[in-house]
């Protein structure tokens, strides 16, 4: 047997699932289709950040990716203000009142993207093909058989699916998905502040959709408005000062007036969820197994908790080997709730706002904010659930 495990998809999930499999000393093949970016010249701040987890932020410490990482350009969240779409009804998230150092890391994709592969890549023991594409998977009783595009076939117990919501291994293992578009963009733009933010994430809920403000060092936010098609359109079409203009209107002046210094970028939101996320000799992590809408920031932080989970399972499988059924099964049951949980409650949010566009309910939902900002043990069980 080639090895233990094939992964296929070499972006965050992936590739840090690869170190923490390499970790609990299985043999490990990674197969991505595109070459890694070399990093900017002009040190240019990336148009798309993730909202890293302190759980997550671990995960990645415990592999040696997030050491790797320029501190200087890495922000605490110490505390989220989220409005609803009356402005005046408020939910405040503050870390130090839970008792935590903070509530996530706003770090850059192209970033945390160089960090797990320097890490990987210091690692000489996990073969990383890249860039390779797929060609055919053959799964038998013994062993998964991967044929690459360049002709070249690798054979392991298990294949892992990380290769994104479109996902091929999840369609040659012919399991199926439930998918439904939300028929918005999400719009992904950096600005630099008037007003300072100390550390402070902000979010409004609005009838157009959900727009957040997230702190970067110096003095600057990235913003995620996610929103109609044609109004997400419109804002890609603005010129800099102008979008600048609309987002310090739409986010009332908190931090001042705002200055463009990144481009506007969008990409379709959908939610999405794989009916099994694992087979025999399969199993997928991160978007291929499932999909969630932007505005609660879980997003990679559920497919780290995958990566977490599927090596932990694997590393404790006893006498089975690492494609056996029943073991992956443990892995799956031990990441549904979890997913579900996370998918239905960003789900309902996004319904309950952008369903109501005359604002029928608008009292009900903002009452709902103001309420729950009043009872602090349901605010420290979300951010307690939010951080792992």
């Amino acid at each position: 047997m080639d090895r233990d495990v094939i992964i296929i998809g070499g972006g965050l999930v992936g590739a840090s699932l690869a170190l923490a499999l390499h970790a609990a000393r299985l043999r490990v093949a990674l197969v991505e289709a595109r070459p890694l970016p070399p990093p900017p010249e002009d040190g240019s701040w990336d148009q798309r950040i993730y909202a890293i987890s302190p759980g997550s932020a671990a995960f990645l410490e415990n592999l040696g990716v997030w050491r790797r990482l320029d501190a200087a350009r890495v922000q605490r969240v110490e505390d989220m203000r989220v409005f609803g779409d009356d402005v005046v009804s408020e939910l405040d998230f503050s870390a130090y009142e839970t008792g935590l150092r903070e509530l996530a890391f706003i770090v850059e994709n192209r970033a945390l993207q160089r960090a797990i592969w320097e890490a990987l890549q210091s690692e000489p023991h996990i073969e990383c093909i890249v860039p390779a594409g797929c060609d055919r998977l053959e799964l038998t009783a013994e062993a998964a058989e991967l044929s690459l595009t360049n002709g070249r076939r690798l054979r392991a117990r298990l294949v892992v699916g990380a290769d994104g919501a479109d996902s091929w291994v999840r369609a040659q293992a012919q399991i199926d998905a439930v998918a439904r578009p939300y028929r918005q963009s999400a719009v992904v733009a950096n600005f630099s502040v008037a007003q300072p933010h100390h550390g402070a994430a902000f979010q409004w809920f609005r009838r157009d959709g959900v727009l957040a403000l997230l702190p970067l060092p110096r003095a600057r936010v990235s913003m995620v408005w996610s929103t109609t098609e044609t109004h997400a359109a419109q804002l890609q079409a603005l010129a800099p000062p102008a979008l600048a203009a609309e987002v310090t209107a739409a986010s009332h002046g908190a931090l001042g007036a705002l200055e463009t210094i990144t481009p506007a970028a969008g990409f379709a939101l959908n939610l999405q969820r794989a009916r099994r996320f694992v087979a025999p000799r399969v199993a997928l992590v991160g978007d291929a197994a499932h999909s969630i809408h932007p505005l609660a920031g879980q997003g990679v932080n559920l497919g780290f908790r995958d990566a977490r989970e599927l090596a932990q399972v694997l590393a404790q499988r006893g006498p089975y080997d690492c494609g056996d059924f029943h073991l992956l099964r443990r892995y799956e049951r031990a990441r549904r709730e979890d997913v579900l949980v996370t998918q239905f409650s960003a789900d309902a949010l996004q319904r309950l706002f952008n369903r109501d566009p005359r604002g029928r309910f608008a009292g009900v939902r903002n009452f709902g904010l103001r309420l729950t900002n009043r009872g602090a043990r349901l605010k420290s069980l979300l951010v307690r659930h939010a951080v792992e």
